[in-house]
């Protein structure tokens, strides 16, 4: 193994003088056996899932339980309206992460980064700032592995699981991962890539997972907007020369306590949160009603 957490990931790409994505395909090598190719190839088919699910979320689905859908394409009508207030590509962003989560809600297929109740935040912000940085396809790839290699430490540290961390760890870690491959693809450094991490991790320390009648939907779905607002935001400030005071091990280490001590009822049971609420309750009855 190459590196366990991100100060070694940094202290390599910056020893090599190059990508922290090229970092993580040199450790895909060493520990899996596999070509340089195939591990591209793997990874190419990961980002065609993204694109396609993007596009089916973009042009309107709805869940079984009707609990969840066409929220991205009226964030899409409104963008083209002109009166958004937010920026463009940041609108663009949620809307594609929302698209993605909505698939995910509709039994659709997605890409897990690094879960299914987070895959929206990572291609939500990767298809928004191709828009602006114009990436190839090979870039593009790249930003994968570059999100992989934050996931990686995240998961050895901490935990990317609702169950064991809340939600925390699954759209806090996804909107970590987003907000330094971002930086990486504008042309920011590894360590600026860590801080981008690390602002946005801090940023959501402590978020429960309370999802209404235990399904992926409420209030998931837009958990994914926000963090990819999150996203775009912490890679600015990055960018921008902004630094965490705390520094991205640290906080890494700071969500595993968190989660640690997150009561039961707040981690996926449903017991707790947004699912306890009386209208979440109402929802489960309904639900669980229609599907006997």
């Amino acid at each position: 193994m190459l590196f366990r957490n991100v100060a070694e990931l940094v202290e390599l790409a910056e020893n090599k003088s190059v990508k922290i994505a090229e970092i993580m395909i040199q450790q895909e090598i060493e520990v899996t056996g596999r070509t340089r190719e195939e591990i591209f190839e793997k990874m190419d088919r990961n980002l065609t899932v993204m694109e396609q699910a993007v596009e089916r979320g973009l042009n309107g689905v709805t869940s079984v339980t009707g609990l969840t859908g066409g929220d991205a394409v009226l964030l899409q009508k409104y963008i083209k309206s002109g009166k958004a207030l937010s920026g463009h590509i940041l609108l663009d962003a949620v809307s594609k992460a929302v698209a993605t989560n909505e698939v995910n809600a509709a039994m659709g297929t997605i890409c897990a980064t690094p879960t299914a109740g987070s895959a929206g935040v990572v291609p939500g912000t990767l298809f928004a700032v191709k828009e602006v940085l114009n990436p190839t396809r090979i870039e593009m790839i790249e930003f994968l592995f570059t999100s992989a290699a934050f996931g990686f430490v995240v998961a050895n540290n901490a935990s990317i699981s609702g169950a064991a961390g809340g939600c925390q760890a699954e759209v806090g870690s996804a909107s970590g991962m987003a907000a330094a491959s971002i930086v990486e693809m504008a042309g920011g450094t590894p360590s600026q890539a860590a801080e981008a991490m690390a602002i946005t991790l801090k940023n959501m320390l402590g978020l429960v997972c309370d999802p209404v009648a235990g399904l992926v939907e409420v209030p998931c779905v837009k958990r994914n907007a926000m963090g990819a607002s999150n996203a775009m935001t912490a890679a600015d400030m990055a960018l921008a020369g902004i630094t965490s005071r705390i520094p991205c091990d640290e906080v890494i280490h700071a969500m595993f306590q968190i989660g640690q001590t997150m009561p039961s009822a707040l981690r996926e049971t449903a017991e707790g949160g947004l699912a306890a609420t009386p209208t979440g309750r109402r929802l489960q009855e309904q639900i669980f009603g229609k599907m006997k």
